[in-house]
C-alpha cells in the first residue's frame, strides 16, 4: 500500500463514510464563542475528507472550502455534502491549497493535522487567513475507561498499533508559538456489531481486508462485541480534542 499520507485512505473511504464518527456540535459553538465565527464567513477545512467536520460549519451558515489532496475521499465528500451551496470542494493539501490570500477567516482540520508538514503547512496558512483569522484543530480521542473502551485498545495494541498523532510541540509549530487554547468535549459513538468492525477498519493502521491479519482482527472485534454488547449495541466513547488560536505573527 503506498504510504503517502494523501493515499492512505483510498482503499477505506467506504468504511470511513459509514464508521468514521461525526462531531460534537459544540466544535461549531466554540468557534462562534471563542473566534468570533459568523454565518457567512469563510472557513477551509483542510484534508476535509468525507465532510464530517465541514457539516458543522455548513450548518453553521458558513462558506466551507474542503480542502482535499486525496481523489477517493475528495469525491466522497462531494457526494455527501450535496446540495450544499455553501461547499466549495477543493483538490489541494494543507501546504498548497490553492485558495487565495487573506481569503478565510477559519481555518479547520479534522482528524488531520498530524499528517501535515508543519512549517510548510503554517506558512500556508499565514497567507490564506485574514489578519484576525483563527486556526482550529479538532481529533476525536478514544477514552480509556475499564471494560470495554480498555480491551478495544489492547486489541488495537496487539494488531494495529497506532502512531502517537498529537504532542505539544507540533501543535506549537502548527500555531508557531504556545498561546493556543486547548478544550476537551464529550462524544460518543453507538454501533452494533456490523459498526464496530467498519470503526475499526476505517482506520488507516488497521490490516486490509483480504489479508490473514485482517480475518484475525475482526474475529476478536467480534468477540469483544458479543462480550460487551448490552442489547445489541456497545458505545465507543472519545475525548474530542480542540485546540485553538492564531497563528504567530512570524
Amino acid at each position: 500500500m503506498d504510504q503517502d499520507p494523501t493515499r492512505r485512505f483510498s482503499v477505506r473511504v467506504d468504511a470511513y463514510v459509514r464508521y468514521r464518527p461525526s462531531y460534537p456540535a459544540e466544535v461549531a459553538a466554540l468557534a462562534e464563542r471563542e473566534c468570533g465565527l459568523r454565518a457567512g464567513q469563510a472557513v477551509a477545512d483542510i484534508g476535509c475528507g468525507t465532510g464530517l467536520l465541514a457539516r458543522l460549519f455548513l450548518e453553521h451558515g458558513c462558506d466551507v472550502f474542503g480542502v482535499e489532496p486525496n481523489p477517493e475521499m475528495r469525491n466522497a465528500g462531494l457526494k455527501a455534502l450535496a446540495g450544499q451551496a455553501r461547499f466549495h470542494s477543493v483538490d489541494g493539501r494543507a501546504e498548497a491549497t490553492t485558495l487565495a490570500s487573506a481569503s478565510v477567516d477559519l481555518i479547520t482540520a479534522g482528524q488531520a493535522a498530524h499528517w501535515f508538514d508543519a512549517d510548510s503547512a503554517r506558512a500556508e496558512f499565514r497567507r490564506i487567513l485574514k489578519p484576525a483569522g483563527w486556526l482550529m484543530l479538532v481529533w476525536n480521542e478514544r477514552k480509556r475507561e475499564p471494560g470495554f473502551m480498555n480491551e478495544y485498545e489492547s486489541l488495537i495494541a496487539r494488531h494495529a498499533p497506532e502512531h502517537p498523532r498529537i504532542d505539544a510541540s507540533r501543535i506549537s509549530r502548527l500555531f508557531g508559538k504556545d498561546g493556543w487554547h486547548m478544550v476537551w468535549i464529550d462524544h460518543h459513538q453507538t454501533l452494533d456489531a456490523e459498526g464496530l468492525r467498519g470503526r475499526v477498519a476505517s482506520s488507516s493502521y488497521t490490516p486490509l481486508p483480504g489479508t490473514g491479519e485482517f480475518g484475525a482482527l475482526m474475529a476478536q472485534v467480534d468477540d469483544l462485541f458479543a462480550r460487551h454488547q448490552r442489547e445489541g449495541w456497545v458505545n465507543v466513547v472519545y475525548d474530542t480534542e480542540v485546540y485553538y488560536g492564531r497563528l504567530a505573527a512570524s
